[in-house]
């Protein structure tokens, strides 16, 4: 499992980012991009200019319509052409409103008016107290917050079982939240493995609160003002994600496939049934070699030793956020289709 701050840094750290972000309920057509590639913002005490993060320019590239692969180019290439592109395309928008997040005078995030603002800050301050109440046993083994994401890696160390003698696994569960549009507050299963300190996100059991408000909701109901405190509902809602994030039933069920998953021997050519398997949950070259490798150093010619070596991978990457995403796929590997897995098994040169 990729190793994150510590929980006083974490909390450090979005304290800090609470004292240096705004937010910006403003006209859409009131923002603008300069020819310098940064965005102009028009506020009643005057004009806001700040350059924009990766992620903001893709919530743009979005919003008005324009390929990404396109807009990057322009990004790149001619700053003034995609300004007068830009431009004319959020000057279309008269009448309509968006939400503007900037931190340390970048804009982050480029959303709908609709967007309900959790920010990591409250999610951790809601959850540490559930986390006490659930006793003794738990702890946070790992957490971090990237420019796109807080996590919270959680594990009950009372809640254990052994995938064969001598290799015992505990149950936990993984807490996301995006500040910046790219998703809903998350909880998911985690499994842990002690031997190795590797980690297993059961990515199909997920449950989740979306940041927007219905449709037929007023604007209102979340754009009167920006840091306005959660409402009890919302509160209540994430309370119970939290107290139900740890199902002995899910655990006991992920426990019993991870020992079956040892049965499923690969008899085939360790660097193709490795080739098929990135293929088929999504890693790149780089990542795969990185699999190959720890397959072959394990020795464990199987199911189960290809999904730990999935999720040892997780270790390597330098991005908490992929390594996070790589924990998850390992879970695409225990639950391939039989007939993906004997294609895997079986292949050769």
């Amino acid at each position: 499992m990729k190793t994150g701050l510590t929980l006083i840094e974490l909390a450090e750290e979005l304290t800090a980012q609470q004292e240096s972000k705004r937010d910006f309920h403003a006209p859409t057509s009131s923002l603008s991009m300069l020819g310098n590639g940064n965005f102009q913002l028009e506020t009643n005490n005057g004009s806001e200019e700040m350059p924009a993060t990766d992620y903001a320019h893709a919530q743009m590239a979005s919003r008005i319509q324009v390929p990404k692969p396109y807009y990057d180019r322009m990004r790149a290439q001619s700053p003034e052409l995609l300004s007068t592109n830009v431009n004319h395309w959020l000057g279309q928008k008269q009448g309509e409103t968006s939400l503007i997040r900037t931190l340390r005078s970048q804009m982050r995030a480029f959303l709908s008016n609709r967007y309900r603002i959790v920010d990591n800050h409250e999610i951790l301050a809601m959850v540490m107290p559930e986390l006490a109440e659930m006793g003794d046993g738990i702890q946070i083994a790992s957490c971090n917050v990237t420019d796109e994401k807080m996590y919270l890696k959680v594990i009950n160390t009372n809640i254990e079982a052994a995938i064969s003698v001598g290799d015992p696994v505990q149950a936990g569960f993984v807490l996301s939240n995006g500040e910046l549009g790219n998703g809903s507050i998350s909880v998911e299963p985690f499994i842990y493995r002690l031997v190795c300190t590797n980690g297993l996100t059961l990515k199909d059991a997920k449950q989740r609160k979306n940041h927007a408000g219905r449709a037929n909701e007023s604007t209102d109901l979340y754009a009167i003002d920006t840091v306005q405190a959660i409402d009890n509902a919302f509160k209540l809602k994430i309370r119970d994600l939290v107290r139900s994030a740890i199902s002995i039933t899910t655990f006991r069920d992920a426990v019993a496939d991870l020992q079956a998953s040892k049965n499923d021997l690969i008899t085939g050519h360790s660097a193709k049934a490795v080739e098929l398997t990135a293929k088929a949950i999504g890693l790149n070259s780089d990542e795969s070699s990185s699999v190959l490798d720890h397959l072959i150093r394990s020795g464990d010619l199987s199911r189960f030793g290809m999904l730990n070596a999935v999720t040892r991978t997780a270790e390597d990457i330098p991005s908490y956020d992929r390594a996070t995403e790589i924990e998850r796929l390992g879970s695409s590997v225990l639950y391939l289709p039989q007939s993906t897995w004997r294609e895997v098994a079986t292949a050769c040169n």
